[in-house]
């Protein structure tokens, strides 16, 4: 049964200012909207993280010394949203995040995605390019899934995957381990963004560290290949990590995003723009 999106009044228990957005599915996901004028900001985490991260609190903070609309929003499954975690996948994933941009933006955004935020920012852009006015990939992590499965995981991590339906896997950032399901990698597949071309007539900017061993820069050199926008660039910083959250790469990313805006409203000016694909700081 698919729900109409509706609004409901934050739970007492939930962090001051956080309220909910029920989605067509019946997912409720927990957003903060900072208002502004336009074009507004979102940010899209990553896989298991939240939006109380460094990165979204950052950009919230620019966002209101700035008068910028912003929106930070958790998957279903993640941080203050409801459901578990190992319910959900990419597809879930990205249609919590169109919901949110659907119902609770006005007018193109442009959508800073980190890591997993990454790729759902990229299949936004490509499916519902009228929502979006640009795009700033932080470590972005497109076909993730699937390059777990064919370099990282060993015939007896697939084979459990395969007749279990769950992997345990560790991880650097907590001491839990965290479950791959065999739904998210089978989900992912069906939303590969590399496999086929990605024109996205928007500005993009890709900002990538060096020292990332989660995605490492291969990634994001291959991104830039990849996508075809006529106005591109990736900017790589020597020594940063997948977080991505010293001061020196905060304060990237809002230069990032000032820049962005400016290209876009040199854009509009001039009606026309070239291919610029190799501005590698």
């Amino acid at each position: 049964m698919v729900l109409p999106l509706t609004l409901t009044p934050r739970r007492p228990y939930i962090v001051r200012m956080t309220t909910f957005l029920t989605t067509p599915q019946g997912r409720h996901i927990a957003y903060h909207r900072t208002e502004g004028r336009g074009p507004g900001i979102v940010f899209l985490g990553g896989f298991r993280s939240d939006m109380t991260g460094s990165k979204a609190l950052h950009l919230q903070a620019w966002a209101q010394a700035t008068g910028r609309a912003f929106l930070r929003f958790d998957y279903s499954g993640h941080g203050a949203s409801r459901g578990a975690f190992v319910d959900g996948a990419i597809s879930d994933w990205r249609d919590d995040a169109s919901a949110v941009i659907e119902v609770l933006t006005d007018g193109p955004q442009v959508l800073v995605g980190s890591s997993m935020g990454g790729w759902i920012s990229l299949l936004l852009a490509r499916d519902m390019p009228a929502h979006v006015a640009g795009l700033i990939g932080i470590a972005a992590a497109p076909d993730f899934t699937e390059r777990m499965w064919e370099s990282e995981f060993s015939l007896a991590d697939r084979t459990a995957l395969l007749e279990d339906g769950v992997l345990l896997r560790s991880s650097e950032y907590s001491d839990q381990p965290y479950t791959i399901t065999r739904r998210l990698i089978e989900d992912g597949r069906q939303n590969l963004v590399l496999n086929q071309p990605l024109t996205l007539p928007i500005p993009v900017r890709l900002l990538q560290g060096t020292a990332d061993v989660d995605v490492p820069p291969s990634v994001a050199l291959g991104l830039l290949d990849h996508i075809a926008s006529p106005d591109l660039r990736l900017t790589l910083v020597k020594g940063a990590d997948h977080r991505f959250s010293s001061p020196d790469c905060l304060d990237l990313l809002t230069t990032t995003l000032e820049d962005i805006l400016q290209s876009r409203d040199s854009a509009h000016l001039s009606g026309n723009g070239s291919l610029q694909k190799s501005n590698i700081a």
